[in-house]
Formats: structure tokens, sequence, C-alpha cells
């Protein structure tokens, strides 16, 4: 299949339009870098548009819009169409956690006069990428009490940022020798958060001293950090990046790309044929096995909510999901040049070719793949075409060089046709990953699409 790049051929009016949705693209991103936040901005949109609770609606009707949330990390929005429920919804489903640094259960302690926090690494990360970069704070402590506590370090001029080492090169001779995961061990991943030791203490000075400053300032003693979710993620801002800014570097990329972009989709939607639904959940980075990933039955309880509020009985829901389509909005890898040994050229998405729409997902062949149907394909192929969106297909890799899973799997196993749709990655999984505008855009446009089908 022949691929073009959206610089290419689209007229000037649409280039712009990129751009500028690009701009509240990099803005939502770099102010919510955790699921809590990614939901509670999303959350702050949908009260300006009016949309209520689910469980403050009593009957639902055409044209009513609701959300539903999940341990403040899993989201639904949802719209209810002109059509029966019984012919079927539309469902766009992303994941919002990203790969990064948790502290552990226990995590301070003081070594040659530093105090370091312990972390476990969360999703898949080349470790060494970790070290030497600066490093934000995100921190949600829940007392005793049930009470909690927010901070956020490192995000704003004039705060500190944290930091991992890594060996200097003169010392590095043996360092050299070993491979990737032998020379950067996980539990090297250990963040200085401070060297000046506090005065009249005999021992673990520097310990004290941070202790003194989390009392002083936030109220938490360190058994607080036992109950509690701390983060360390990249610093700063997302950017620009390249002398034409055609692209974006920024941090969570994987997979808020899609999440945005389906949540831009569904407010922009304002009738829609069928009810539409985007739902963002949490925990796909580690295998979705917790309470508020996709293998949760919060989306059955809700589905379930729904249909008896809209004067249907729960056997429609059957009827519902075999009549309904979804994407399992996830990122895909686009062919990066300096690494071409490790692709298909002929089934790999470009970088400003538009969004790239995954047929065969997992690896080692088809292994763990949903593999939908040539009629789904057709489907979203005939949407796509006659929404005039820039689209694209593509894979993960070769063969046998490795893959990767989604959450479609956990929609169609509902009997739901679903595929894999999203927008293309350089660096995933990364620090910084690196999208191109076009592509952000492009997605939107898809989803856009998939909402308002007629059919």
């Amino acid at each position: 299949m022949e691929r073009k790049s959206g610089w290419e051929i689209w007229d000037e009016q649409t280039k712009k339009q990129a751009i500028e949705f690009c701009k509240g693209y990099k803005r939502f991103l770099s102010e919510n870098k955790t699921e809590r936040r990614f939901v509670r901005g999303t959350l702050d949109i949908a009260s300006s548009c009016n949309m209520k609770p689910l469980s403050e609606i009593k009957k639902l009707k055409a044209g009513d819009s609701f959300y539903c949330t999940n341990k403040e990390k899993v989201l639904l929005l949802g719209k209810i169409g002109i059509a029966p429920l019984t012919t079927g919804c539309r469902f766009i489903v992303s994941h919002i956690d990203s790969p990064r640094l948790d502290i552990k259960t226990d995590p301070m302690y003081e070594d040659e006069n530093i105090c370091f926090l312990k972390t476990y690494y969360y999703g898949g990360i080349k470790k060494y990428q970790w070290l030497t970069i600066p490093l934000a704070m995100y921190g949600t402590i829940v007392f005793k009490d049930g009470t909690k506590k927010e901070i956020v370090v490192g995000e704003e001029d004039g705060e500190p940022v944290f930091n991992i080492t890594d060996l200097l090169p003169h010392l590095g001779k043996d360092q050299e020798k070993k491979t990737i995961g032998e020379g950067f061990p996980g539990e090297n991943l250990n963040v200085i958060i401070g060297s000046i030791p506090l005065e009249g203490k005999e021992k673990e000075k520097v310990k004290a001293n941070i202790l003194k400053i989390l009392k002083d300032n936030y109220g938490i003693e360190e058994n607080d950090l036992i109950s509690s979710e701390v983060q360390f993620v990249p610093a700063g801002r997302m950017r620009d990046a390249g002398f034409d800014s055609s692209m974006l570097l920024g941090y969570g990329q994987d997979d808020r790309v899609c999440a945005y972009t389906s949540m831009k989709a569904f407010f922009d939607v304002d009738k829609p044929t069928y009810s539409t639904f985007c739902m963002m959940v949490d925990q796909e980075e580690i295998g979705s096995r917790g309470a508020t990933s996709a293998q949760s039955e919060f989306f059955r309880f809700v589905m379930d909510e729904l249909i008896e509020k809209a004067g249907l009985s729960t056997v429609d829901f059957r009827t519902i999901i075999q009549n309904s389509k979804a994407i399992s909005a996830d990122v895909d890898t686009v062919l990066d040049p300096n690494y071409k040994e490790v692709y298909d050229p002929k089934n790999t998405a470009r970088l400003g070719c538009g969004v790239v729409l995954t047929k065969i997902t997992g690896g080692r062949g088809k292994g763990h793949s949903i593999e939908p149907s040539a009629e789904y394909i057709a489907y979203i192929r005939d949407i796509f075409d006659k929404n005039k969106v820039l689209w694209q297909p593509g894979e993960i890799g070769k063969i046998e060089q490795g893959g990767g899973g989604t959450i479609a799997t956990y929609i169609a196993r509902y009997n739901i046709d679903t595929v894999d749709c999203g927008t293309g990655v350089l660096s995933m999984h990364a620090p910084y990953e690196l999208t191109s505008k076009a592509d952000v855009y492009s997605t939107y446009l898809a989803y856009r699409a998939f909402y308002s089908a007629e059919r």
C-alpha cells in the first residue's frame, strides 16, 4: 500500500487545523501525567459540557450524556444515540497508564550521606534511559483516616527535580562488558532526594532531614508512604520537535495520545446515530489484572445500570453487545530508519502518514492476536475513506523479532467486533516519545468518523 505524508497531500487549512489541535494536546498531556490527573482533567471538560454522573440520572433517553468513574483511575464517557440501544453501540477504549517509576512499599534509606527512594519500574522500559534525566514526583498519600494529600514536585520553575545517577565512563570498563539488562539492574533505580543532614541527629541525619521536610510541608510521616501512590516521571512539558515543528516530543504519549484524541472526538460528535462510549482504563502496561484494568467487571456493571435506566432488561445486554463495534485505541510503532533490521518495511507504518490500523498484534506470528474479521476491517476502511481520514496499515515488527499486546482481547471477548487503531510512535516506552502532529490529528479524525458512522 502506498503511504503519503499528510504534510504532502493536505491543503493548507487542514495543516493549520492539525497544528492547532496539537496545541491543546500538548497542554493537556503536560498537565496530566498520571492516571488520576488524566481522569480529573477529562472530568473538568465533561463538567463544562454539563455532563452528569450516571448515578444521578434516573431515566436515559436519546441525547443524554453521562460519565462513570472507577477508583479515580478509570473513566467512561457515554452519549445515548438516536438509534435504539439494541442496534448496538460504538466503543473506543484506551489506557491512560504509562511506563514510569513507582516507589517501593518501604522506600526511604540513607547511604553515604545521601537519601534515596527505592523504586519499582512500571511497564516495559529500557532502564538505562531513566538514568541522569530530571524527574518530577507525583504523589497521592492516603492517611489512615481516609484523607488524601496530593503532591507534585519538579514541574514548576524554581522547584527541585530528582535524579538517578549513572556510572561515569572513566570507571565503566566492567559495565560495558555486560548486557544491557545486567549493566543496569532494576535494584539500582534509586532516586536521590536529598543530601543535607539534620543537626543534632547521630544516625541517618539526611533521612531525618527529609522526613522533617515532608512533615513540615505536607504533614507526612514515613509510615504514610506505605499507603501512597508515588510516581516519578520525566519532568517538563511536551515540546514541539524539529526545525519545522512537525513533531511532538514528550512523556506518556503511549497511550494518552489515543485517550486524548478519542475523548476530543467523543465531545465533538453532538448527535450520534448510535450510542457512543469513550472508556479509559488503567494497568495495561502491567498486564491488565487489577480492579482498574480492562479486565475489571466495571464495564459490565456500568452497562447493566445503563440498560436498566434506558428501560430495557438485562437480557438485552447480549443483543446490544453483539451488534456493537469497538476500537482498541492504542499506539503502534512507525519505521525507525536507524533500526530498519527489526521491521518488515512493507507492513510497517511511516511517520506522518496517518493513523495506524493494526490488523494483527501480539508476537511470534499471530500469537495472542484478536484477528478481527475481514468484514470488520472492510467496515473500518469504508468509514475512514468516506470521511477522508489519512490512515495506513501497520504492525509492530518482524514476525519473530518480538511483539506487543493491547487491551483489544478484553473487549473482543464480549463478542464485540474490535480492531486496534492508534497513533504511530517513535521511541515507544522511552521517557520522551516522538509523534507526528499529522498522525495525532489523523487519529482524532479517525475516531470522530467512527463515532459519527451511520451504519
